[in-house]
């Protein structure tokens, strides 16, 4: 074997790492599109799924549809697991969990909420500046852009009646899992920023394979009937 080159096992590995990291970044994924979006072949992906089957990395779910389900079966997605989440240095530990914990002895639920309400004001304020100075169609995008550059591989998606904002990674998801205040707060700062009333739709700490926001849109201006508009005149 020529001097520096990988051996396979080590090939193996990569290629592993690129489909795990593909579902870190990208959400829930189905082989089929694994293996587009890698440009590797079906037969490849399903081995290295197999081998983070095995490990423990991934499991396998059926898609879930927000809205009316088509016919046929649900696709199979695979999703990282909470083992998985760890092989990317997941940055949260015990010693968040356990001062959340004693402040909430303390203080209560309440207390813990305005924690997680003066942990975010300052996330607010490093994003109110980029999404302000964005266009109306664009404020969603930039806001995906500095929560991705934060570490929540963030995107976002078209749907009906609006977008979604997908957070594909959380770095306190184990925390938020005890503590939801800290995912309500979360929301609360979308809102704020968007200026708008979303709603969260799934997330990372409750189980689902992506934190999903819903985004409505400006809603359709009804047209006024020649008849309608004479009625108002009067």
């Amino acid at each position: 074997m020529p001097a520096g080159a990988a051996t396979p096992a080590a090939r193996d590995e990569s290629t592993r790492d690129r489909v795990a990291r593909s579902i870190l970044t990208n959400g829930p994924s189905s082989a089929a599109v694994l293996a587009e979006r890698l440009e590797l072949t079906p037969a490849a992906v399903r081995r290295h799924l197999d081998h983070l089957l095995d490990e423990g990395l991934v499991e396998a779910r059926e898609e879930r549809v927000y809205g009316p389900r088509g016919r046929g079966r649900p696709a199979k997605v695979f999703v990282l697991t909470d083992t998985g989440r760890h092989a990317f240095h997941q940055a949260y530990d015990d010693l968040a969990a356990t001062a959340l914990r004693f402040i909430a002895e303390a203080g209560g639920d309440e207390a813990v909420a305005e924690f997680a309400r003066r942990r975010v004001a300052e996330v607010e304020k490093r994003y109110r500046e980029l999404v302000d100075a964005a266009p109306e169609e664009k404020k969603a995008e930039v806001l995906a852009q500095a929560l991705t550059a934060d570490g929540y591989a963030a995107s976002t998606a078209k749907a009906a009646h609006g977008e979604q904002l997908c957070q594909h990674h959380c770095p306190v998801a184990h925390v938020a899992e005890q503590f939801p205040q800290l995912c309500e707060a979360e929301t609360e700062v979308f809102a704020r920023l968007l200026g708008k009333h979303v709603q969260r739709l799934a997330t990372i700490a409750h189980g689902d394979g992506v934190c999903t926001t819903h985004i409505p849109g400006e809603l359709p201006v009804a047209p006024v009937s020649h008849g309608e508009s004479a009625r108002t005149a009067r």
